[in-house]
């Protein structure tokens, strides 16, 4: 067999998967935490305040990295949730279910700190401006796969219609990120490109980078200590859960 596939057959036993995870998860929560305090703290307080927003604009140094994992992790349950009704793999549908509250939590995140940098920026808390309504939408959405995931009893038969919830709002995530492109909106462009020259001063670049690399690692963390939890409760009746747990069998 190939060492990918032979790698990826491994990593989707329930003991491997939980061994590893367990192994990695503090690790990323070691690394994520230092940059994460860095970069909210060179946001907050070192960086220089903008010409136009004033020190408004420091929020964003939240904002923006938030609204960019709450795609990010619409994007992992997405792959998560095909390969677990293409295959049938039950770490993928855990995966993908335990990508939700995560996902959820920085949308909402997204969606206050907003509100917070709109009020002085556009004298309001809240427009139906297209960026906005359709990060709304995807917060509904991540509550919609928690919501019926939590609302069948049957563990697989839940996941696997949670994850067809999620494949179908997957096509919201290409209308949050172009919708500044797509529509006349309040919402700013992006200030940060890949392939263009950004129009964000340099001196802001690096803490912003902090909070994008610390949330990402976070998420992994988190989600790998999600998923651990929430094998132990699947597999609670078989030997290795119940050694793991430090139950007698």
């Amino acid at each position: 067999m190939n060492p990918l596939l032979r790698w990826f057959h491994q990593f989707g036993s329930p003991p491997v998967f939980h061994a590893v995870a367990g192994r990695w998860a503090p690790w990323l929560y070691l690394v994520a935490t230092p940059l994460l305090l860095w970069g909210m703290y060179a946001g907050l307080f070192s960086v220089p305040a903008d010409y136009q927003q004033g020190d408004s604009y420091r929020i964003l140094f939240v904002h923006v990295p938030s609204a960019w994992m709450s795609l990010f992790i619409y994007g992992v349950m997405g792959v998560n949730a095909f390969i677990a009704l293409v295959w049938r793999i039950k770490i993928s549908e855990t995966l993908a279910m335990c990508c939700a509250p995560i996902g959820a939590a920085f949308t909402l995140v997204t969606l206050i700190t907003g509100a917070v940098w709109g009020k002085p920026m556009w004298g309001t808390w809240w427009t139906w401006d297209a960026r906005l309504t359709s990060e709304l939408v995807l917060l509904f959405l991540y509550l919609g796969v928690i919501g019926l995931y939590a609302a069948i009893e049957d563990r697989r038969a839940a996941a696997r219609a949670a994850c067809f919830l999620a494949l179908i709002g997957v096509v919201n995530v290409p209308i949050v990120h172009f919708s500044v492109e797509w529509w006349n909106t309040l919402h700013q462009g992006a200030t940060i490109r890949l392939f263009r020259e950004s129009t964000m001063h340099s001196s802001m670049i690096a803490p912003l980078l902090a909070m994008t690399f610390g949330t990402k690692l976070w998420f992994v963390a988190s989600l790998l200590a999600r998923t651990r939890v929430a094998m132990l409760d699947l597999e609670s009746g078989k030997d290795w859960a119940r050694r793991s747990a430090g139950i007698a069998p």
